[in-house]
């Protein structure tokens, strides 16, 4: 008879080491990220925030999308691509027979920038952290970007938004497929442009199937 078997049948519990399920494990540090991106002052857009936008979706989700920066609506509420723009991305989306649910959403700022200016070199560089570590987390077979801004900072390039999409690049280390196309809010401004989108968004419906 083993050791713990003896030890039992003298009526004596044996304590074992509970294995954390990777499940529990990814949802623990979804929690935790969650909580330091809403507690973070690591640049002043923390004092003029309504709520930080930390972002929304599918945390196992194959398709990733990352714009630049919370605007007024989110800001009030909390979520990335509320408003006129996000009922424009939840259309674009449907076109493609995908819902909010199925992809994560998030910005590469959490923090909306006063007056909706762009990203400043130093917000974008305190914010980097927490989006590395949600690209991390999901683990997604497909980034776009939407919009320059987010599109020159993954990319790391000054090339203009129209000379960078209908190609594909290849995100980080983790060589993730990236394809970058206009913002909604930018296709609100300059609806001229969206057929020029829709093409980008056959494409990344494409791509999707292929994965």
């Amino acid at each position: 008879m083993d050791h713990p078997e003896y030890l039992h049948h003298m009526g004596i519990d044996v304590w074992h080491e509970r294995k954390v399920a990777p499940a529990d494990e990814n949802a623990a540090a979804w929690k935790d990220l969650k909580a330091r991106v809403e507690a973070c002052t690591a640049c002043p857009l923390h004092k003029t925030r309504t709520h930080a936008v930390f972002g929304v979706g599918n945390q196992q989700a194959d398709l990733l999308l990352i714009g630049e920066a919370p605007g007024q609506q989110e800001d009030l509420k909390g979520e990335p691509f509320v408003g006129r723009a996000g009922q424009l991305l939840n259309n674009i989306l449907r076109a493609i027979n995908l819902n909010r649910e199925d992809i994560y959403i998030a910005n590469i700022l959490k923090s909306r920038p006063p007056g909706n200016r762009d990203p400043l070199p130093e917000e974008v560089t305190a914010c980097t952290p927490f989006l590395l570590e949600q690209i991390a987390l999901i683990k997604p077979k497909l980034i776009v970007s939407l919009g320059r801004i987010s599109a020159q900072f993954l990319l790391n390039t000054t090339t203009p938004l129209g000379k960078l999409r209908k190609q594909e690049f290849h995100y980080s280390e983790m060589k993730i497929p990236l394809l970058v196309t206009y913002h909604p809010a930018y296709l609100l401004r300059a609806p001229l442009e969206k057929r020029k989108a829709w093409e980008d968004w056959q494409l990344i419906r494409d791509r999707l199937k292929e994965n």
